[in-house]
């Protein structure tokens, strides 16, 4: 079988490797894409694998200075990667690995391309095709023929995840191929083999000797994909996600309370909260490529497990979910060593993701619509984008009231976000002028007062402009100068008390 290796860069590799004298192939995950853009598949890739029977860091410094570029080597597994373009070139040399029962860093030798094949995680991404003639020729093939030796094309018409040899094996060398499983089969839409599935199930634990930052990106790739709730569905499965979330792991499963009442026994469950997430994070992926919104989606209810109770005679209670859900998330991403930068985002999701619903009602007032504005900043047509999500229901009518419900409150945010300015919304009057007109230096004192103007606009009180947020410091400033002393003085006797105790 032959593909279209259209792109001129890889007829330009081959040429200078026939100059160099070594043996080019790509491999890997290019060609996998190539063959299903061929068959019609949407997929744009410029991640370049190539394999160099020779010595691969030396051919990738000649490709650097060929294209003007930079090389990254990493010596120990005979690798380098060189930018070109909008192109990420890796270059690996084909090699055999060893690896010992505590570690995922192998020992690396050198091997055949069969050996360099053997080693890679499934057949689908065990597929070379040579780039010059002294390829072609140990190849017996020409440019574009596909070298398949375990499979990978059937596996492709099967859409089917399988290793090149035994999955016991391949699992147990480098553990991150099991969660690599779960990703591809979302990224891919195919299915994982059984006996794969099975030795998935047996070394699940062997997880914990890939680093965090490496269990991470593969979770947020997995994130990322059309349909998240397969990779997901899969951890779960196969035991991998209580060792790499165990906080999404604790939303599975169902709790019955049978309660014997005067009219007979009433029954009361409540939903799988993993399933239903699952199904709110695929509802996400259909609306939005946000990878923040998609892991506020499968924070979004992470505390009910933590806030379950059963209230005899109403049923299940996960009151206050949302606020301990966003307190979890500063120690997840500290364990998980996700950027910071995306925090303050993500619980901000997780508090407020109740939020709109409780607004519906005519009669709420435009200081809780300016409150919602408010918290959610940036967020608020993402927090949107969730909630609409949120509804699971297979109850077509209700869904369709929910839907209306929220289209409603939105409307209602939109309109007094524009009327009260309230974009990036901060007090009119700002610190150093609070600082200036009531004689302070930086102290929580200009906090409370920034505080206090801030209240009087999201109250109605005020409007939200400067002439206004003025004359309302000018008017009140004795009076909150008062009382901020009061308040810092009784936070002094807290404290002294405390040590006093201790």
């Amino acid at each position: 079988m032959t593909v279209a290796l259209s792109e001129p860069l890889l007829q330009k590799l081959g040429a200078l490797a026939d100059t160099e004298g070594v043996e080019l192939y790509v491999v890997g995950g290019y060609v996998r894409d190539c063959l299903r853009a061929e068959r019609g598949e949407a997929i744009i890739r410029k991640d370049v694998d190539c394999t160099v029977v020779g010595d691969a860091i030396a051919f990738a410094r000649r490709v650097a200075t060929t294209f003007h570029s930079k090389v990254i080597t990493y010596e120990r597994f005979r690798t380098a990667i060189v930018p070109v373009g909008e192109y990420q070139l890796e270059f690996v040399g084909t090699r055999k690995e060893e690896y010992l029962p505590h570690s995922r860093k192998p020992i690396v030798t050198n091997g055949t391309l069969e050996d360099d094949l053997r080693r890679r995680d499934f057949t689908v991404n065990a597929l070379a095709v040579p780039l010059n003639h002294q390829a072609y020729q140990r190849a017996q093939g020409t440019f574009g023929n596909v070298i398949d030796l375990f499979g990978g094309l059937e596996d492709m018409e099967r859409r089917l995840l399988r290793t090149p040899i035994d999955a016991f094996v391949t699992f147990n060398d480098d553990p991150l191929r099991m969660m690599r499983a779960a990703r591809f089969a979302s990224q891919l839409g195919y299915r994982v083999d059984d006996h794969a599935i099975e030795a998935a199930k047996r070394l699940a634990e062997r997880i914990k000797i890939i680093s965090q930052e490496r269990i991470t990106d593969e979770l947020l790739k997995t994130l990322a994909t059309p349909r998240p709730s397969v990779g997901f569905t899969i951890l779960f499965k196969t035991g991998l996600l209580k060792h790499v979330f165990p906080e999404v792991h604790a939303l599975a499963g169902i709790e019955l309370i049978h309660e014997h009442t005067g009219d007979g026994e009433q029954v009361y469950r409540h939903k799988d909260v993993f399933y239903h997430t699952l199904q709110v994070l695929d509802n996400v992926a259909e609306m939005s490529d946000n990878l923040w919104l998609r892991f506020a989606t499968l924070m979004h209810d992470i505390a009910k497990p933590k806030t379950k109770k059963f209230l005899p005679g109403v049923g299940w209670s996960f009151h206050g979910h949302e606020e301990v859900g966003a307190r979890w998330q500063a120690r997840i991403f500290r364990r998980m060593k996700l950027p910071l930068q995306h925090l303050h985002y993500v619980e901000t999701l997780v508090r407020l993701h109740q939020r709109p619903m409780a607004l519906v009602d005519d009669e709420v007032t435009d200081s809780a619509i300016r409150r919602l504005i408010v918290h959610a900043n940036e967020a608020l047509e993402d927090l949107f984008t969730l909630c609409r999500a949120d509804i699971t229901t297979k109850n077509s009518r209700l869904a369709e009231r929910y839907l209306r419900n929220y289209d409603v409150v939105y409307q209602k945010t939109l309109d007094v976000r524009e009327r009260d300015a309230l974009r990036a919304f901060q007090s009119p009057v700002r610190g150093e002028e609070i600082m200036q007109i009531c004689g302070l230096e930086p102290s929580r004192m200009v906090g409370f007062i920034k505080e206090s103007i801030e209240e009087a606009i999201l109250d109605g009180i005020i409007p939200n402009t400067y002439d206004a947020a003025k004359a309302y410091l000018l008017e009140h400033k004795e009076q909150w100068l008062v009382q901020a002393r009061e308040d810092m003085a009784t936070r002094s006797r807290g404290r002294h008390e405390k040590a006093a105790n201790q």
